[in-house]
């Protein structure tokens, strides 16, 4: 087409000016090809805007019609730098479109961008931030996370924000200096990290933070974001470095030390090539490996509450507050986390006992 229009823009190609040249000098197009010394396709294309005004055409179009150079090669620049302009307003309206999907506002609070009222910075500050050329790179399935392709019930949103989400935690984990990972280092503080759940967040977290870090881990505790889903995730940054994130959404203690656990174990999978989230339940999420998330479930539970003693605690059938209490004593973890097990695994009701369960406000490491 000689002529594109995209709302209030118009693209006029050199083509659209010569077709009215030749119906104002009243010749069929066969004969204004040979009198510019060119082939018929050639100028049909031309003047269908299908290829661009060549030097030597504009060098000939100022001969023959007694016009400078200049003048064609103007129209060519002006349709090229307007093709340009209508590009980016499409642009423009279908980041409009993802970013409608993305609480802006969440990064502003974490100082991530900068505060601003004008969707072209809005836009191009997540650009920066996600590193990537356009929003529309976070509604792919397999950019970040793993969704199935067949189900059809997973909302853009929820893609949108679940790459937005990890994208983050690997920003942030970039920043945080360790040491190499070690595994065998990583293993001998999983004792002294387990005893952490009878202190609190105060107390642990600095350490926590630190520990990892020396194990070359970056801890990152990052805030819900809308939409997301994402409860945790594993993920290399390189063969000496790998994130552990936690959203801090469901901060009961029960829930956030069976969290770390889980993806502890990620961890200590060193799977370098993959990536492990941890979905809300429901979310129509590939997992990459279901054995693996089951062997991380078992790690976790087994870890905080001993298989043997809890088969034991449940053949008692005493599930009163003092029982929870002195079970929890005897194998040195919070009371709440027995709570959550016990009303986990349906020996319990969720209103039962909660009053044991702590609620954790742990700041950012």
């Amino acid at each position: 087409m000689s002529k594109i229009e995209y709302e209030e823009l118009i693209a006029f190609h050199p083509g659209y000016y010569l077709r009215e040249i030749i119906e104002d000098m009243g010749i069929t197009q066969s004969e204004f090809a040979k009198r510019l010394d060119t082939t018929d396709k050639t100028l049909s294309k031309l003047l269908n805007g299908e290829i661009p005004l060549s030097n030597d055409i504009a060098q000939k179009l100022a001969q023959m019609l007694g016009t400078s150079v200049k003048v064609w090669l103007n129209l060519q620049n002006a349709y090229n730098e307007k093709l340009v302009e209508i590009e980016q307003r499409k642009k423009l309206d279908q980041e409009k479109h993802y970013l409608k999907f993305i609480d802006y506002n969440y990064f502003c609070c974490l100082k991530l961008v900068k505060e601003t009222k004008k969707v072209e910075e809005k836009i191009s500050e997540l650009h920066k931030f996600f590193k990537v050329s356009s929003l529309s790179v976070l509604t792919k399935k397999d950019f970040l996370v793993a969704c199935r392709t067949a189900v059809s019930d997973v909302a853009e949103k929820n893609i949108v924000n679940s790459n937005a989400w990890i994208q983050t935690a690997m920003n942030m984990a970039e920043k945080i200096n360790c040491y190499p990972f070690n595994s065998k280092k990583l293993k001998g503080y999983l004792p002294e990290i387990r005893g952490m759940t009878l202190q609190d967040p105060q107390v642990f977290c600095p350490r926590l933070c630190e520990i990892f870090k020396e194990c070359g881990v970056a801890f990152v505790l990052l805030p819900h974001l809308k939409n997301s889903g994402v409860n945790g995730a594993v993920k290399w940054i390189s063969s000496e470095k790998v994130l552990l994130a936690i959203n801090n959404r469901r901060m009961d203690a029960d829930v956030f030390w069976f969290s770390l656990f889980h993806e502890i174990k990620h961890v200590l999978q060193q799977r370098l090539k993959e990536t492990f989230i941890s979905f809300d339940k429901g979310e129509n999420f590939d997992r990459l490996d279901v054995g693996l998330e089951q062997e991380a479930d078992t790690f976790s539970g087994d870890y905080l509450i001993p298989g043997d003693q809890y088969s034991s605690f449940i053949e008692s059938g005493n599930f009163s507050e003092g029982s929870v209490k002195q079970f929890a004593l005897e194998i040195g973890v919070q009371p709440g986390i027995v709570v959550g097990r016990l009303q986990h695994d349906r020996f319990l009701e969720f209103n039962r006992l909660a009053h044991l369960k702590e609620r954790y406000k742990i700041e950012l490491c």
